[in-house]
Order: structure tokens, then sequence, then C-alpha cells
């Protein structure tokens, strides 16, 4: 990949690149936040009516499910956030500088990175993946359904690699239109599809919960073929060749140093709330069950933030690529509002009306109160989570990604070493969830400085 390329001059530059670089600041991060928001919100709720389906074999499926969900989410998270952030980045880098060849080659180490990690996820998933589940407090019939949910959404893995690198591919460019039909379109297939696999139907035995897995498969595999045409007829702005072209070392390895270091970012989040589903599952099946159900608000604000996050880091990369440093550090800024409000909002609601959430998945008081506890404790500091994500997006954009990082890490260790402290000490859920929100507060503010100080906020050709 050449820099030299220069491809086509600035007046030539794609209509939706144009727009990022000329258009009103507000009015692009909300035309790319909506479409971007509706892709993450359908995914998520996908997911949330897959739980709701397995709650309807009883609390031991609900809980198995809960204890391979983390791990799910953490795989997502580094496909879709860190390497696809960095495949966004450089994209939208890219065709900042019109640099259309450029930008065009980054389909191909999507492809390439996608059986790279799906392999080696697969792998690991197959030789650790029970014991974690025991260590995370699964056992007897808990641990079976775990075994056979994740055996399945992780033998297929390479599925979501590609469905999320090739999404990554198609956003870089600006355009967040097609990942909303594509997921939408893939909706309406796997929903109905999810309850027949999971309880049976029309002469054929249900699989139970290992039936969410096969669905969830499903809808990665067509959005897969759906990206990969898209992409490879030439529908949208990048035109890769049809056949491999030589992939180089270094544009691999600038993805990978901004997705490596974002994925301490989404690992650290996985992993706190795979410890402190932990903790709870010593108070029982039941606790369990009630934290499960209740933190799948928590990772509902992921996507929401990123839904956010996604949409300014590509307006950053693009107006730094093009030299427009002061419009990059406003974009950055009204990004950090909107999460805020938009984050903070659903914390104070599920932490006034706790049960309308948990009565979704469950009618069972303990399972309730549990969960009713922890959206009571951690829902009000919801607003520090959208922050911290958008201004890891940003850093993203900006490739500096260092006081992001120590943020996810700090709330880390805050919410399981603060957590297993204070677990010891008072000895209940309540003390793990006050960690849970200093954690959260630390991860928002832990980054902040670096936007006042407008820290990495230079044109490519400054560095």
């Amino acid at each position: 990949m050449t820099e030299e390329m220069s491809g086509p001059a600035p007046a030539e530059l794609d209509p939706r690149t144009k727009r990022l670089l000329e258009g009103s600041i507000l009015s692009n991060i909300v035309r790319l936040a909506v479409p971007n928001t509706t892709v993450m919100a359908v995914q998520v709720i996908i997911g949330l009516l897959e739980v709701y389906f397995v709650s309807g074999l009883g609390v031991d499926a609900l809980a198995g499910v809960s204890q391979v969900f983390p791990l799910v989410s953490l795989m997502i998270a580094v496909s879709q956030g860190a390497v696809g952030g960095g495949i966004v980045t450089a994209i939208a880098r890219c065709l900042g500088r019109g640099e259309l060849r450029s930008a065009s080659e980054y389909a191909w180490y999507s492809l390439a990175f996608s059986a790279v990690f799906g392999l080696l996820t697969t792998t690991v998933m197959e030789c650790f993946g029970s014991d974690l589940y025991r260590l995370m407090g699964a056992h007897d019939a808990t641990l079976e359904i775990a075994n056979s949910y994740s055996r399945i959404i992780f033998g297929g893995v390479v599925l979501m690699w590609s469905f999320n690198l090739l999404m990554a591919s198609i956003r870089g460019t600006g355009n967040l239109v097609v990942p909303v039909v594509v997921v939408c379109s893939c909706a309406v297939i796997v929903i109905p599809l999810s309850p027949f696999l999971i309880y049976g139907g029309w002469g054929m035995h249900g699989l139970g919960a290992a039936g969410g897995a096969v669905a969830m498969l499903v809808y990665y595999g067509m959005g897969t073929v759906a990206y990969g045409l898209f992409i490879w007829l030439h529908k949208g702005v990048l035109m890769p060749t049809k056949s491999v072209p030589r992939l180089t070392l270094a544009p691999a390895l600038g993805v990978l140093r901004i997705g490596g270091m974002s994925a301490l970012v989404g690992s650290s989040t996985n992993l706190t709330l795979a410890i402190v589903t932990a903790y709870v599952g010593l108070h029982g099946t039941e606790a369990l069950a009630g934290y499960g159900s209740a933190s799948r608000l928590e990772f509902l604000l992921v996507p929401l933030s990123y839904g956010v996050g996604g949409p300014v880091g590509i307006l950053v990369s693009t107006n730094l690529g093009a030299g427009q440093v002061d419009r990059a550090v406003k974009a950055s800024w009204l990004g950090v509002a909107i999460a805020a409000g938009v984050t903070e909002a659903i914390g104070v609601c599920a932490a006034l009306l706790p049960d309308v959430w948990t009565g979704i998945f469950t009618s069972d008081p303990v399972v309730q109160s549990v969960g009713a506890q922890y959206l009571r404790v951690v829902g009000p500091f919801f607003g520090f989570f959208g922050i911290g994500y958008v201004l890891y997006c940003t850093g993203q954009a900006t490739g500096r990604l260092a006081l992001p990082v120590f943020g996810a890490l700090t709330r880390a260790a805050i919410a399981i070493v603060g957590g297993y402290l204070l677990l010891g000490i008072h000895g209940n859920l309540r003390s793990n969830f006050v960690a849970v929100s200093v954690g959260m507060v630390c991860f928002g503010l832990a980054a902040l400085p670096a936007l006042v100080a407008r820290v990495g906020y230079k044109p490519r050709s400054a560095r």
C-alpha cells in the first residue's frame, strides 16, 4: 500500500467524504449516529431476545447462557470496536487524504484478520472455555448448558469476526445505511428462527439453549455474505480488486496498533463483568440469574455509546486526514455531550424503575431483587460510561489511546480488586456493585484531560 498514490483530488472526493469535511458537525453526528445506533440497538435486541427465549427453559438455562454472554460480548467488542475500529479509522484517514486505492485494500485486510483471529478464538475457547465457566461459578446443569452453547457459538466465531470487520470497512467510508439494511434484514429472519431452534416445532425437536447459538451463527453468516457482495461488487465507495492483492505488514500493524490498545479497553470492560459475575455466583444460582438479567442493560451501553462514538471517530479521522484540526476537536466535544446525556438518561430510568427491566426476563422475586439492587446502585453512573467510551473512540481516531486504556484498566482494578476486598469485609452484593460504580466514574474521567489539552489532534503530516 503506497503513500504516494494520492487517489482523487480533494475536489473529486466522494460526496460522503465531502460531507464529513464540510457539512455541519452536529448534523453529521446525528445523521451517522441514528443508523449506527440502530445497527447496534438491533444487534443488542437480537441478543436480548435470545436470552428471553432461553429464559423460558428455566433458571439453569438462563444462568448457563449468562456465563457465556460476557465472553461473546468480549469477542464482539474486540472484533467490532477494537480491530474494527482500527479498520474504520484507517479507511477514513485514507479517504480524507483522497487515497481511494489504499482505502479499498483494507477490505482484504479485514478478511485476513477475520480468518486468523477467528481460528485463534475458536482454539482458545475449545481449550479453556469449560474451565472459565467453572471459575465463574457454573456447575452441574448450568455448566453443561454453558458448555453446549459455547461450543457452537465459538465453533463458528469466524463468521462473527468477518461480519464485524467487513461492516467496519463499510462504516469507514461514512456509509452507515448499508449496515442498517443488512442487520435489520437478517434480524427479520433470525428472530423467529431462534425460538424455533430452541423449542422446536412442526414435528422437529428443539435444541434447547444451543438452538440460540445456532440462530446467532445463521445471522452472522447471512450478514457476512451481504457485506462481502456489497464491497466486492463495488456498490459503495471502496473498489477492492477481485483477486487478493499483496498484503504488506505496515498497514496491518497500523490497524493492530490501534486494535491492540483498543482491545485492552474492550477486554477490561468484559473481564470486569465476567469477574463480577463470578463474585455474584458465590451467592447462588438465583443471584447469578438476577445479576445476569440486570447487567444486560450495562451491555446495552456499549452499542449505544458506540452508536455515537463510532460516527464521532469517523468524523475526527476524516478531518484529521484532511488537516482540519479545530473541526475534529469540536466533533469530539459534541460526541461526549451527546453520549453522556443518552446513557445517563437510561441509567436514571433503570435506577428508578428496575423491575420494569428485570421483569422482562423473570418473575422470580429473588432474581428480581438482585437485579433491582444492581440497577439502583450502578444505574446513576451510566453517564460516565458514555463519556469514557466516546473518548475511547476519539482516541482511536487520534491514535492516542493511553488515557482511555488507563481509565479502562483502572475501572477493572477497582471493580475486581475493590469488589473482592469489599466482599470479604461485608459479604454482600451491594459492596461489589458500589465498586462497579466507582470504577465506571474513573473510566469516564480518565481521558478528559487529553481532549482538553487537544493531545493527538494534529494532521497526520504534522506528526
